[in-house]
């Protein structure tokens, strides 16, 4: 394995920030290193289900040369070089960046994977072209400003013709409990909505379209179940922040009150032992470089 990581513009939905709840002993609650730490600590396991699925149908293994934008904090990347791939990353947040170096190094010693400073995808390509893309992050929370056609397409060109590119999303929203409570992000960012952003619920075909205005042609997909558990509301809401989606909400609403709201939104999802646990579906779309 020899794991590569670059900063990289990639749309909001992939870089995704947010927050942590104040006074729990953090220096900094509302900043990047927190919001990142939430990330990789508390939300980013939710998907594990995904990747694992998608990872199972494309056989990741050795001989897999992958590419994952918006790696975050290098799970995903983590998990396919562990079943023997050569995992390379780009993301636009630095400080998820820093713990995806600390995940993929060896033995946390200095041999870390090299960040090239705001370079393309095409500064982490190495001799021979990628032939697995990821783009993992779900499409409901990507502003429709800020979609990552033009990255999808830079990274395709570096990739084997015929090359798998999975695209992840949202299922359908009668099937996500969690919508429910991502509704209370849009509703809090209304006075900031002059032209889309937030979390707004998923299209039937939201991936397939994406895949063609990227060049790419779909070649099949899949449903996963994705529930969000959390041991208590309070790390609900810090994981919640952390995505990004009530990064609107923030700007215009005191932090407090949409913490408030957010936590009155968990409360249906309470369980008695305190513990927050929401089933949700997540899509994932297989489509080929042409």
């Amino acid at each position: 394995m020899s794991p590569t990581l670059v900063r990289h513009q990639l749309p909001a939905s992939a870089s995704l920030p947010g927050g942590g709840l104040p006074g729990e002993g953090l220096p900094d609650p509302a900043g990047p290193r927190a919001r990142a730490r939430d990330w990789a600590e508390i939300q980013e396991r939710m998907l594990v289900p995904l990747y694992e699925a998608a990872y199972d149908r494309l056989r990741i293994g050795a001989g897999t040369r992958l590419l994952g934008l918006g790696c975050g904090s290098g799970l995903a990347l983590l998990l396919a070089a562990a079943r023997g791939a050569q995992v390379s990353g780009v993301d636009a947040d630095e400080a998820r960046l820093e713990l995806a170096r600390e995940r993929l190094s060896p033995d946390g010693g200095p041999q870390a994977a090299a960040v090239v400073g705001g370079g393309p995808p095409a500064a982490v390509a190495g001799e021979a072209p990628f032939n697995v893309i990821t783009a993992f992050h779900p499409s409901g929370c990507v502003n429709p400003a800020e979609e990552p056609t033009a990255s999808l397409s830079a990274a395709a060109a570096l990739a084997e013709r015929g090359s798998a590119v999975v695209l992840g999303g949202w299922g359908p929203v009668e099937r996500c409990a969690t919508a429910g409570v991502l509704r209370v992000a849009r509703r809090l960012a209304d006075p900031l909505r002059t032209g889309g952003g937030g979390w707004r619920p998923s299209g039937r075909d939201d991936l397939e379209e994406l895949a063609e205005r990227a060049g790419l042609r779909p070649d099949g997909s899949g449903r996963v179940s994705c529930p969000f558990g959390y041991a208590d509301a309070a790390s609900a809401v810090r994981g919640l922040l952390s995505t990004g989606v009530f990064d609107a909400a923030l700007e215009v609403t005191d932090r407090r009150q949409v913490e408030k709201e957010l936590g009155e939104a968990l409360h249906p999802h309470q369980r008695p032992d305190g513990t927050v646990w929401m089933p949700n579906v997540f899509r994932y779309l297989i489509a080929r470089t042409r």
